[in-house]
């Protein structure tokens, strides 16, 4: 069981913790549903992430920030954090978890195609930078909470696409204020929009509109073929996946609301529709259910979800933390392991007062 014991550990947590509220809502609403057993691993990942978003996104000319992002995975993944709070709970985590670092390298990677300004002409190539920058961080969640079969790995994936497309549908005009442009470039010009031209002068138009509604379509098309995974999820994690994605996924019905104009404004959802989808997600966790034939995945996010690589090493790793039992026995194997502890720690305490 995860566990950050020394006080730096702690205080590293909290000050993950703090920058999660400042600057993560979403993730930080959803992340209260999580068992405590997941929640400070779940925070700790999530922290580093968003600071080395930040971290190329801040970057100054002559600067390396991708090559200082690898630099300190070394160090983490060598047991030696460098004096960074979120490198020190990562750090942890990894330990813990044996966490692939090829997840991590992933994430890296889409923060290079960021700070190369590449471009992306087809949904396809979306998808491709989509599932660097968010089906990794959707697989490190997936591993942490216990599934490391493929096919819960794709689910998860394909629901951290899901929320990319998302955001990529909402900060159109944030996006073009830096001079990118993450829409499909294809279905751009199909709209009647030459994205170099439009990126001069960025203003909500028809064109706009429609690649905006039909990004929409497709992550709304992922977020339902990965919901059957979170059925694959331990009971206590199910709720908060579920909340994140049903928050994730009202940005886009609340951005159809506001018109589908999400250049001029940046699209919110109310603090009081979060706290309804936090309730909802509650009772509709324990119904929701596997996929009786699962979907072909994502081409995109395969190679996280290690179907075309190391699988083998894989399965011989989750293979010296459970039987080689289905998902519910797991799961079921798991409860009794615990409980079988805590009446282990209750005799103890008997033991000590008799």
């Amino acid at each position: 069981m995860f566990q950050f014991k020394p006080a730096s550990n702690t205080a590293n947590l909290e000050a993950c913790v703090a920058m999660m509220k400042g600057g993560s809502k979403t993730f930080f609403a959803a992340s209260r549903l999580l068992p405590p057993r997941i929640r400070k691993a779940s925070i700790a990942l999530y922290a580093f992430c968003r600071v080395a978003d930040d971290l190329v996104d801040e970057a100054q000319p002559g600067q390396a920030p991708l090559d200082v992002l690898r630099e300190r995975l070394d160090a983490i993944y060598a047991g030696t954090p460098q004096d960074h709070v979120e490198d020190q709970a990562l750090s942890v985590v990894v330990q813990q978890y044996e966490l692939p670092r090829h997840f991590l390298d992933a994430l890296i990677e889409g923060f290079a195609w960021d700070a190369k300004g590449r471009t992306y002409n087809s949904i396809e190539d979306v998808h491709d930078y989509a599932a660097r920058v968010a089906g990794s961080v959707g697989a490190m969640m997936c591993w942490i909470m216990g599934p490391q079969n493929t096919e819960t790995l794709e689910r998860a994936c394909e629901l951290g696409v899901a929320m990319q497309l998302t955001n990529i549908a909402r900060d159109v005009g944030a996006d073009a204020a830096l001079g990118r442009i993450y829409l499909p470039r294809r279905w751009l010009i199909e709209a009647g929009v030459q994205p170099e031209v439009w990126l001069k002068n960025p203003k909500i138009t028809a064109g706009i509109k429609i690649v905006v509604a039909r990004l929409l379509e497709e992550a709304d098309r992922l977020y339902k073929q990965a919901q059957p995974g979170i059925a694959a999820l331990p009971p206590d994690c199910r709720s908060a996946i579920l909340a994140a994605s049903m928050i994730y996924r009202e940005i886009g019905v609340q951005l159809k609301r506001d018109g589908l104009d999400s250049v001029s404004t940046r699209t919110v959802v109310s603090t009081t529709r979060k706290l309804v989808l936090l309730a909802s997600a509650w009772t509709q966790a324990a119904w929701i259910r596997t996929a009786e034939t699962p979907p072909l995945p994502l081409q995109a996010i395969q190679f996280l979800a290690l179907r075309n690589q190391d699988t083998q090493a894989s399965a011989q790793w989750a293979g010296a933390y459970f039987p080689n039992r289905a998902m519910p026995q797991r799961v079921a194997w798991v409860f009794d392991l615990l409980e079988r502890r805590e009446n282990e720690r209750l005799q103890g305490r008997q033991r000590l007062h008799s």
